[in-house]
């Protein structure tokens, strides 16, 4: 593969397109791209300036071995996902940094299409792992991780980010459960041919309960809500520590629950 200089390319080039139901998925290399995933960018975390994601990271993660891949409709970005270049245990990894699709285009599949695109170019330069961080107080992020993907979570960590000033955040602590997407994995290729990984016993699982109006307590009752995520970060952080990974979504008597199980047996 040869970029425009004519030195090595560290994306895959093959991987240009695809296109679904009037929405296009592609790599992006322009700055007017950036741009647009940029205000996409805007749109959904709400942020002030000092937490945007600028158009130079961009750049970065697009030409040093990362991604940067765009849902198009009608040649206008709706969507993206961006990816930096990472190293772990001696290997290869990206780290799936942010991924948004504006609000008008959500529930028609588009954040998955933009995950598999990500799958298929990671694994056409040999690597097999994607990281990316998420919410555990948004169970609706964990199904589609876990349940829709394929992804295990090992790892939790404390205030990530920091109290940032996104509205998404509600000025609480971010804490972050560390998905791993395991790209070649039986479990990860059940799930994305439409099958179930294989569930825990009954008698293994570990539970962490979560209350159903958790989202909305973020906003209304903010003080109640980090309880709550300070509950769960214990709890996260216990089992973790025993070796356990969070595998699944599943009902509970209050809500959902997350699912844990020993991780050597994924």
């Amino acid at each position: 593969m040869k970029s425009k200089g004519g030195g090595t390319s560290l994306v895959n080039t093959a991987f240009q397109l695809e296109i679904r139901d009037g929405v296009s998925i592609r790599l992006c290399h322009s700055i007017k791209d950036f741009e647009a995933c940029l205000q996409v960018e805007r749109e959904v975390w709400g942020s002030a300036d000092i937490d945007i994601v600028p158009v130079p990271l961009f750049v970065v993660a697009a030409e040093t071995g990362g991604q940067v891949i765009g849902a198009f409709h009608n040649k206008r970005i709706v969507g993206f996902t961006m990816a930096i270049a990472g190293w772990r245990n001696r290997k290869p990894l990206l780290h799936s940094h942010m991924t948004a699709v504006q609000s008008s285009f959500r529930n028609r599949g588009i954040g998955r299409r933009l995950k598999l695109f990500q799958r298929q170019e990671a694994l056409s330069r040999g690597i097999s792992l994607i990281e990316w961080t998420f919410d555990p107080l948004i169970v609706k992020n964990a199904y589609f991780n876990f349940m829709r993907l394929g992804a295990i979570s090992r790892r939790y960590i404390p205030n990530a980010y920091g109290i940032t000033t996104s509205p998404l955040h509600s000025g609480i602590p971010t804490d972050r459960l560390v998905a791993e997407w395991h790209l070649r994995s039986t479990r990860v290729r059940r799930v994305i041919a439409g099958k179930r990984a294989n569930p825990a016993s009954s008698n293994r699982a570990a539970r962490i309960p979560v209350p159903q109006d958790l989202d909305e307590m973020k906003t209304s009752n903010p003080a109640a809500a980090v309880r709550i995520q300070a509950r769960m970060r214990a709890q996260f952080q216990s089992w973790q520590a025993k070796g356990y990974a969070a595998t699944a979504i599943a009902p509970g008597k209050a809500g959902v629950d997350y699912l844990l199980e020993p991780w050597k047996s994924l």
